[in-house]
């Protein structure tokens, strides 16, 4: 019997020392495919991803880059998908943040190549300019019950302190119960300041994070619209989901919209992953959800931005971890107990 499921894609900070040998453990198979794209890195002068992924150690200072962990985490994504079981229809696909550029090759608007290039070429701008950067903090409690008034009252704090002078802040991605928070380091410390520690590490400053999904990253947005062209994108062969929650239909997409979205909005303006995958829910109504690794960390975010809509019932934590003991809503193919239910 088949089984309908929409795929997302991870963006940066999942391909850390767990991950590291994930393209040699899960896909001996593909090395011909990432040797192709080694050859796009080789082109640039940079270090080939096979290598990358075979080293015997791993350091935080390197693997963070967005030059070296962006073409790691679209390799081991796109791998994924193509790995999924016979049985399993795809309906439709989306990603958080990086995992956008992920997508559009799991969905055909890119070629894998293509997708490469992409991926890559953004990454190392982003690496290269290193404008501002991002922390994390979570706006929903341990159960995960919904409350908009302490979300808005987040929201309304982090307007107020980009209205002070010198500083910039605004919300970057809006992932399930937690707000990714962008700016400048004023900006950012401000907020950390005024709000406690809670759950023993937030707010959590991400290493080698630009200030992703801002107004900040129009020059980076400027330097990849030079560098990337429209003619790389075509139609997407399954349904994309973007970071506003719009769909991309088969044989209904313009591809220049679909090259200006990506090189643009998705670039300078927030990413709401929470809405992304709601659409997901409501307009596909999946078996499933499978998450791509590597890394098993979106998965929370995804579990959560259902429970936030009270998809089919769901209001809570318990609630969700009853589902998924009952029937496997959600996939981490980063996780060792739940890649073989994707992969058959």
């Amino acid at each position: 019997m088949t089984r309908t499921a929409v795929v997302i894609c991870p963006g940066r900070g999942t391909y850390n020392k767990p991950e590291l040998g994930y393209l040699h453990r899960h896909h001996a198979g593909r090395m011909e495919l990432f040797g192709r794209f080694d050859t796009l890195r080789t082109e640039n002068g940079q270090s080939a991803i096979i290598a990358l992924d075979g080293a015997q150690r791993f350091s935080v200072a390197q693997y963070s880059r967005g030059d070296v962990a962006s073409p790691l985490i679209y390799a081991a994504s796109l791998a994924d998908a193509q790995a999924l079981a016979e049985d399993i229809e795809v309906v439709a696909v989306t990603g958080n943040s990086m995992g956008w550029y992920s997508a559009l090759a799991v969905a055909g608007a890119l070629t894998a190549e293509n997708g490469f290039r992409v991926v890559n070429t953004m990454g190392t701008l982003m690496q290269e300019n290193l404008i501002g950067g991002q922390l994390v903090y979570p706006f929903v409690g341990e159960d995960w019950a919904y409350d908009p008034v302490r979300k808005a009252g987040f929201l309304s704090a982090v307007d107020e302190i980009a209205a002070t002078q010198g500083h910039d802040l605004s919300l970057s991605i809006d992932l399930g119960g937690m707000l990714v928070l962008a700016g400048n380091d004023q900006g950012l410390a401000a907020f950390e300041a005024a709000y406690p520690v809670v759950q023993d590490r937030f707010p959590l400053r991400l290493p080698n994070h630009a200030a992703f999904h801002t107004r900040l990253q129009a020059p980076v947005a400027e330097q990849g619209r030079a560098q990337l062209g429209a003619h790389l994108f075509g139609q997407p062969g399954k349904p994309l989901i973007d970071g506003r929650g719009k769909i991309w239909w088969p044989g209904a997409t313009d591809p220049a919209k679909l090259w200006d979205y990506t090189l643009g909005h998705q670039v300078t303006e927030t990413y709401d992953f929470t809405r992304a995958v709601q659409t997901a829910a409501r307009e596909f109504a999946p078996d499933m959800f499978i998450v791509t690794g590597p890394g098993a960390t979106l998965g929370g975010a995804v579990a959560q931005s259902l429970v936030l809509a009270g998809w089919q019932g769901l209001v809570d934590k318990s609630g969700f971890l009853s589902r998924q003991q009952d029937r496997h809503l959600l996939v981490s193919m980063g996780r060792a107990d739940q890649r073989p239910l994707a992969t058959g």
